[in-house]
C-alpha cells in the first residue's frame, strides 16, 4: 500500500486469487491495465454498492457480450467485500473458472465518482433496497442503462415511475430480472394456458377462490449451520430491505401478469385494484440472528423491532387484488431455518374454465417444482384425454420429450429437453438492442404499484 503525502490519499493494488483490483479510498482513482476486450462486448458493466448475492448474477460465467473489466463503486465495508469474495471464488474455481478484472473504488463519494468517470454503459444495482430509488434515478439521469435487482422500490413508487419515463426519453434500458420466468414449470404453465382446447379461458374467480394464486416459502438459514450465505444485518430491517409484501412478492406479482397476459401492456391506473392485504412478523432469537448474520449483537437500527430481545421482522404478507378483473392472490412466507432435505418452495395456480394448472413443490414432489393439469368437475374425461394428447404433441416442437402422466384425476407434466434462458441473457439482449418489448416497462410499473399499494393498505 502506498500513501500520497500531498493528498493523504491511500491507494492499493490487490491481486486476490486471480482478481486484479485497484482500490482507492478517495477520488484519486487508479486504473489497471485494460484486459483485452472481447470483440463483440456490448456491455461494459459497473457494479454499484453491491450488498446482495444477486450482484454477481451477470458474472456467474464469462460472456462475450460483457467486457471482462468491471468497475465497482461502493462504500468500503463488508458488503462490497462479500461481493469481491464471490468473484474471487468464481475466478479460482476448478470447473469453468471466470476471468473478471475488477477495478474497485471505495471512496465516500463513490456515487458521484461513478457518474463522473463513466467507465461503463450499464449499472447493476443489488443491495440495500432503501438506496435503490436514488441510485436508479441518478444512474438513469446520468445516461446509463440500469439492471436493478428486485425490488426496485419499496415505498417510493412515484420516483420509480419518473425514472421509467426518463429512461424512455433517453432510450435507456431499466430492467429488473425475473428469474422465475425462465423455470420450465412456469414456462409450461404459460404454454398450456394458451391452449384454449385444454385450459379454456382464465376464470374471473372471487375473493374466496381467486383464479390466480402465487405463494413462496423462503428460509433465512439455508443448508447446514455455518455453510449458509451470510445475510447483512440490514436485511432484517424493513426500512432498508423492505417489508416482505414489497420484496420477494415482486416475483409473484410478475408471474401473475406474465402468465395471464403475455406480451400485453398493463395500465396500473385501470387494470390493477388492490382489495386487501395484511402482514405479520417472523421472529428471531439473538442466537438465531447471530447464526445467520455472524453479528454478535443487534445493530441500533433494529432496536425499534425488539421486544424482550426477540426480533420481529415483517417479512410475511398476503395481498388480494384484481388484474384486469381477474381475482388474484399473492402470499409470501419466511421461516427461520430450512428443514433437512427441504428447500424454498413455490406454489402457482391458474384456474381455467376447462382445467386448473397447478405447480406444487412440496415433499410429495421431492421439492421440485412440478406442474399438474386437472380437469374441472363434470369434464368429459375421454375428450379431455384427447386434448391432453394433443397438447403433448404440440409441445414436442419446443420441448421434445415432454410427457403427460396420469395420476388419479390429474396429469403430471414431465418436461422434456429444455435450453434454459436466464435473465442475464435477456438483460444483455435488451441493452444490445437499446430497447425492451413494449409491454415490459408498463408491466414493471404496474407490478410496483401493486406491491407498494398493498403495503400501504397492510400498514393501515
Amino acid at each position: 500500500m502506498t500513501k500520497n503525502s500531498k493528498t493523504g490519499s491511500r491507494k492499493w493494488t490487490l491481486l486476490i486469487a486471480g482478481i486484479s483490483i485497484i482500490m482507492s479510498t478517495n477520488s484519486g482513482f487508479v486504473n489497471v491495465p485494460a484486459a483485452s476486450h472481447q470483440g463483440d462486448a456490448v456491455v461494459k458493466l459497473i457494479i454499484l454498492d453491491p450488498g446482495h448475492g444477486h450482484a454477481t448474477f451477470m458474472q456467474s460465467s464469462m460472456n462475450q457480450a460483457i467486457d471482462p473489466k468491471v468497475h465497482v463503486y461502493a462504500p468500503a465495508g463488508p458488503d462490497v467485500q462479500q461481493y469481491m469474495n464471490s468473484i474471487e471464488r468464481a475466478n479460482t474455481r476448478k470447473i469453468n473458472p471466470t476471468n473478471w478484472k475488477l477495478v474497485v473504488y471505495t471512496g465516500s463519494d463513490y456515487l458521484e465518482k461513478m457518474l463522473a468517470d463513466k467507465k461503463g454503459n450499464a449499472v447493476l444495482i443489488s443491495g440495500n433496497n432503501s438506496k435503490k430509488s436514488g441510485y436508479i434515478t441518478r444512474s438513469i439521469e446520468g445516461g446509463f442503462h440500469v439492471i436493478a435487482d428486485k425490488p426496485m422500490a419499496i415505498t417510493d413508487f412515484r420516483s420509480l415511475e419518473k425514472s421509467f419515463q426518463t429512461a424512455a426519453r433517453k432510450k435507456l434500458v431499466l430492467f429488473d430480472p425475473m428469474d422465475l420466468r425462465y423455470d420450465i414449470s412456469n414456462i409450461l404453465q404459460k404454454e398450456l394456458a394458451q391452449i384454449p382446447e385444454l385450459f379454456g379461458s382464465l376464470q374471473k374467480g372471487n375473493l374466496e377462490n381467486p383464479a390466480l394464486v402465487q405463494a413462496n416459502l423462503h428460509h433465512y438459514l439455508k443448508g447446514p449451520a455455518g455453510q449458509t450465505g451470510i445475510r447483512p444485518g440490514w436485511f432484517f430491517d424493513v426500512d432498508q430491505q423492505g417489508h416482505g409484501i414489497v420484496d420477494v412478492s415482486t416475483h409473484l406479482v410478475d408471474l401473475n401478469q406474465w402468465l395471464s397476459f403475455p406480451d400485453k401492456s398493463l395500465n396500473y391506473r385501470t387494470d390493477v385494484k388492490v382489495i386487501s392485504s395484511r402482514e405479520w412478523p417472523s421472529k428471531l432469537t439473538p442466537s438465531e440472528f447471530k447464526l445467520v448474520t455472524k453479528l454478535d449483537q443487534y445493530p441500533d437500527y433494529l432496536k425499534k423491532d425488539l421486544k424482550d430481545s426477540i426480533l420481529s421482522v415483517y417479512s410475511n404478507g398476503e395481498m388480494n387484488y384484481t388484474l384486469k378483473g381477474i381475482h388474484s392472490k399473492v402470499t409470501v412466507l419466511w421461516n427461520y431455518r430450512e428443514p433437512p432435505g427441504s428447500s424454498d418452495t413455490h406454489y402457482s395456480l391458474m384456474r381455467g374454465t376447462k382445467a386448473d394448472l397447478e405447480i406444487r413443490q412440496d415433499a410429495a414432489e421431492k421439492y421440485r417444482a412440478t406442474l399438474f393439469v386437472k380437469p374441472q368437475p363434470g369434464a368429459d374425461i375421454p375428450l379431455f384425454e384427447k386434448q391432453i394428447h394433443a397438447a403433448q404433441q404440440k409441445l414436442q416442437d419446443k420441448y421434445p420429450g415432454t410427457e403427460f402422466i396420469k395420476n388419479g384425476d390429474q396429469w403430471e407434466v414431465k418436461p422434456g429437453k429444455f435450453q434454459r434462458t436466464n435473465s442475464s441473457e435477456v438483460a444483455i439482449a435488451y441493452i444490445k438492442s437499446g430497447k425492451m418489448p413494449e409491454w415490459e416497462a408498463p408491466n414493471m410499473i404496474a407490478k410496483y404499484y401493486t406491491t407498494i399499494e398493498a403495503l400501504k393498505i397492510a400498514k393501515e
